[in-house]
């Protein structure tokens, strides 16, 4: 008899074990090889080597500007959705408490008490103050997975919020350095203005002496106001960014206080790590790989669903109840229950139970290997941004040096009366375009740093 308890007892746990109720979850197999493109080929994939991250630097080391150092704490501090975030982990927290508190006895506590009299005799009294306790036990794995399940989600919910707090700093950082952008070319265009408005001065007094038409006037006039309505283009774009910059900070629209463009300092060299790495750090992915994981647990509690439920209850109860010869003073009863319920019939609920988790699994698994794509994607971007902006700029240095000598070659030749006033009002165009150009790679240079490091899962203290 014994020997066939032994047996019946391993082939359960075999039988428990076949079915994979307590399997822990896995990483799925991935491929990250030619996850991010090289710069400089189009066909080649980026070999890196590097162990360390630009991601993993704390985001003070990248971004030093004092000013906007000051900005990013207090949008950490103040941000709306960031606060909801952690908000979000409490209650999952909470939620990973009730699952774990699973495995505790639930205690009930029903004290009764009753009051009766027969045919106008003294009346009795009885009272019973019964405490109950009951145990699942847990032979299937239901409320083991229940638990798993939670903590999966309660790693998704604190990725999540490190997702959302990349995204504030990146957010303000990029609004930042677009400030400071619109600022310099709202000074170069302030600079082309004089400078128009000179060419403007010197066509009237070239008219007054007779050397050109009137025509030549109205053309260095409109040039003028060309520039100056650029300028208030500029200047509501710089209050508009002001006061999207202001609405992530948690405040009202105010000026935003900040440096110069020129005084930025950025990383220029960088080490994006390997692919795994980027699996790591971006908290978007490792979100999505702690949904799957949660899906996972999630199937394995469906198919716990299909044993039956195991349950151990005992009663202990103080009464004075005269019923068995019991009579005052108090005295105790206790009493214990075993029970076992197993489903047989469901209307089909246990099935569409699994098959909707297994097909969830499969959706966040489809989701989690986007998120793979995806970083690699941004990364790549982020890369070649950062290369085309920084050859642009220094190409359009040189040919900013080059018109400057072109429009003061042309000013020249104009008092001489070997130039056309075209041709200065072309060279000023030309130069202040070049100059706009240049000041906005500058710029995507900034933004693209700002990129790469939320690409690679940047944001950290």
């Amino acid at each position: 008899m014994k020997l066939n308890k032994i047996f019946l007892f391993a082939s359960a746990s075999l039988l428990m074990t076949s079915c994979g109720l307590y399997n822990k979850y896995e990483r799925p197999q991935v491929d990250t090889y030619g996850l991010v493109r090289d710069v400089a080929s189009n066909t080649d994939t980026l070999a890196v080597a590097d162990t360390a991250s630009f991601g993993n630097l704390p985001w003070r080391e990248v971004f030093t500007d004092p000013q906007l150092q000051s900005l990013i704490e207090t949008g950490l501090a103040n941000n709306t959705n960031l606060l909801n975030a952690a908000l979000n982990v409490k209650m999952v927290e909470d939620q990973l408490m009730i699952a774990k508190l699973a495995f505790v006895p639930g205690f009930t506590f029903s004290p009764q008490g009753t009051v009766a009299s027969w045919d106008g005799n003294k009346a009795s009294k009885t009272y019973s103050l019964p405490v109950t306790a009951s145990w699942s036990v847990d032979l299937f794995g239901n409320l083991l997975n229940v638990k798993r399940s939670a903590q999966m989600a309660l790693l998704a919910t604190k990725d999540y919020q490190q997702v959302v707090q990349t995204k504030v700093i990146s957010n303000i950082a990029n609004m930042y350095y677009t400030l400071l952008m619109l600022d310099k070319q709202l000074q170069v265009v302030n600079d082309m203005s004089k400078l128009v408005e000179e060419t403007w001065n010197i066509m009237k007094i070239q008219k007054e002496l007779g050397r050109v038409k009137e025509t030549s006037v109205q053309s260095a006039e409109a040039n003028l106001y060309s520039v100056q309505a650029q300028a208030a283009d500029l200047k509501r774009q710089i209050r508009e960014t002001e006061n999207s910059l202001s609405l992530l900070l948690g405040q009202q629209a105010q000026t935003i206080k900040r440096g110069t463009f020129e005084g930025q300092s950025l990383p220029s060299k960088f080490s994006t790590g390997i692919g795994l790495q980027l699996l790591n750090n971006r908290p978007d992915v490792h979100y999505a790989e702690m949904s799957l994981a949660q899906c996972f647990y999630d199937v394995n509690t469906a198919r716990s669903k299909f044993y039956p439920n195991i349950t151990i209850s005992g009663t202990g109860a103080f009464t004075n109840s005269g019923g068995g010869g019991i009579v005052n003073p108090g005295k105790w009863l206790l009493s214990a229950v075993g029970s076992l319920t197993q489903p047989i019939f469901a209307h089909g609920q246990i099935i569409a139970g699994l098959k909707v988790a297994k097909a969830k699994q499969e959706q966040a698994y489809n989701t989690w290997q986007n998120a793979v794509l995806s970083a690699g994607s941004e990364v790549s971007n982020a890369l070649v941004l950062y290369n085309s902006s920084d050859e642009k700029s220094k190409l359009e240095e040189k040919q900013v040096e080059s018109l400057k000598k072109n429009v003061e070659y042309n000013k020249m030749l104009f008092n001489d009366g070997s130039a056309t006033y075209l041709e200065v009002i072309t060279a000023q165009q030309s130069l202040l375009n070049a100059e706009l150009s240049k000041v906005a790679d500058d710029f995507y240079k900034m933004q693209a740093v700002v990129n790469l490091y939320y690409a690679l899962g940047g944001g950290r203290y």
